[in-house]
């Protein structure tokens, strides 16, 4: 998973889709209640002092592949709350996972907030009792497809991938699947390992369940290069002789736009979060999941698509769910059958080769069992 950048945010938009592909009508506030940004700030507020009193500190744990790809987050909440420390460490989910279950195996639990990509953890976590129960400011308004019924966690917005190409190529560019295989594009395509990011995967996944693996051989007779990072891999299109990629999304502003396919298949889902049991900072986890869920928020400094149903869509782009060629639950649904995935995944591997390269989110290998902050810096 990789956050939006500001091209992305602004004139492209990350999706994702209701279970059945249902349209879901956006809430209306009562006219005969108080606004509702003024009630939410005022629930805000409270939980503020509160985080204050317990220390002003707060960590969390966030999806990524680059240092630093959650920065928009930390700036614009410690910007609202002036008094408040925030540490986001970044690194793979499936590192982030592996090192939460640690930590709660350990007894030493330095996170207080986890949002990952890594849907199947939630419900599993919720099982093992490690979660804890708390509906934030604005969960009433979550869409209740992406969210626990009993408030254990919940989608806190939408990351997606999809095309990203390099503005030189203009109306050429290409869009559909098929696009990729035309023959001026050999030698010029980067993609991220399908087996190092279970999103990418997914996006693989539904390109061979509809053209079969013989679009997956035609494509790699392209001879495409594959790297770890759908960040890295974004911020190449443009550069050297590398002109698209699909699954991914961002590029370099000015070099790189990001698109989406009309007719063939793409990716989004809920970035799921949840405050954990032990968590160090329960009163700042609250404040920050509150804050991250309040339309304020939702609507001004996520830079995607809202987990909220009384959120309009980014400008230019449709509803969350009315994308016909794009399933947003699919991906959670991929990733709760493990074995599934995991045979996919051997069976890709035949294809692409093991995964090459130092971890981008820790290039260094600093983060470890316990990390505080994105330098490594140990609880």
């Amino acid at each position: 998973m990789k956050p939006p950048r500001s091209t992305w945010t602004v004139a492209v938009a990350l999706s994702v889709l209701a279970a059945g592909g249902a349209t879901v009508a956006a809430a209306a506030p009562s006219s005969h209640s108080a606004p509702t940004g003024s009630h939410e700030d005022a629930q805000l507020q409270a939980l503020y002092r509160q985080a204050v009193a317990e220390g002003g500190r707060l960590v969390v744990y966030a999806g990524g592949d680059k240092p630093g790809q959650a920065d928009y987050l930390k700036q614009a909440f410690e910007k609202k709350f002036p008094k408040m420390k925030v540490d986001i460490v970044v690194d793979f989910s499936k590192n982030q996972d592996a090192r939460v279950d640690n930590q709660i195996a350990e007894h030493h639990v330095v996170a207080d907030v986890v949002h990952l990509q890594t849907l199947d953890d939630f419900p599993r976590w919720k099982k093992e009792g490690v979660l804890a129960k708390y509906k934030p400011v604005g969960w009433n308004k979550v869409y209740p497809q992406i969210k626990d019924q009993d408030g254990y966690y919940t989608g806190l917005f939408f990351f997606a991938f999809s095309n990203v190409t390099a503005t030189k190529l203009g109306s050429d560019a290409p869009v559909e699947a098929k696009d990729f295989l035309k023959p001026e594009y050999k030698n010029k395509l980067v993609f991220t390992y399908p087996n190092d990011d279970d999103a990418v995967l997914y996006y693989f996944k539904q390109l061979t369940d509809r053209y079969g693996f013989g679009y997956l051989q035609k494509l790699l007779a392209q001879h495409p290069t594959f790297v770890r990072g759908t960040q890295d891999c974004a911020d190449l299109v443009g550069t050297g002789d590398y002109v698209a990629s699909f699954g991914t999304s961002g590029g370099a502003p000015g070099v790189a736009r990001t698109t989406l396919p009309t007719k063939s298949p793409w990716v989004a889902w809920p970035q799921t979060g949840a405050l954990l049991k032990n968590a160090p900072h329960p009163a700042a986890a609250k404040l920050y999941l509150s804050w991250l869920l309040s339309k304020d928020a939702q609507q001004n400094s996520i830079g995607t698509w809202s987990a909220r149903s009384d959120v309009a869509p980014p400008a230019g782009r449709k509803g969350i769910f009315d994308y016909k060629n794009m399933n947003p639950l699919g991906l959670g649904r991929f990733m709760n059958d493990r074995a599934a995935l995991d045979r996919y995944k051997a069976r890709i591997n035949l294809y692409v080769g093991d995964v090459k390269g130092v971890n981008p989110s820790d290039p260094k290998g600093v983060l470890g069992l316990y990390p505080v902050a994105q330098n490594g810096t140990q609880g």
